[in-house]
């Protein structure tokens, strides 16, 4: 997991808890797993976009057609 070991994972959970207590770090996943989704949503929507706009095969193959009998 990221090149790290079960003690280090342990020493940064630790930390955490001493730092924003345990009754915050519920508040603080929850904000993190709503910003990963909506993470997700836009890089769906990107690709989605990405591949609405490029050029369809059929369509470029209609298009050299067109160049090829009007020269």
């Amino acid at each position: 997991m990221f090149g790290l070991g079960f003690q280090e994972v342990l020493v940064i959970a630790l930390i955490i808890l001493l730092l924003f207590g345990g009754k915050k770090i519920p508040e603080l996943m929850h904000g993190l797993g709503k910003g990963v989704k909506s993470f997700k949503d836009g890089m769906k929507d990107v690709e989605n976009v990405a591949s609405d706009d490029s050029p369809k095969v059929s369509e470029t193959s209609s298009l050299n057609k067109d160049d090829a009998s009007g020269q």
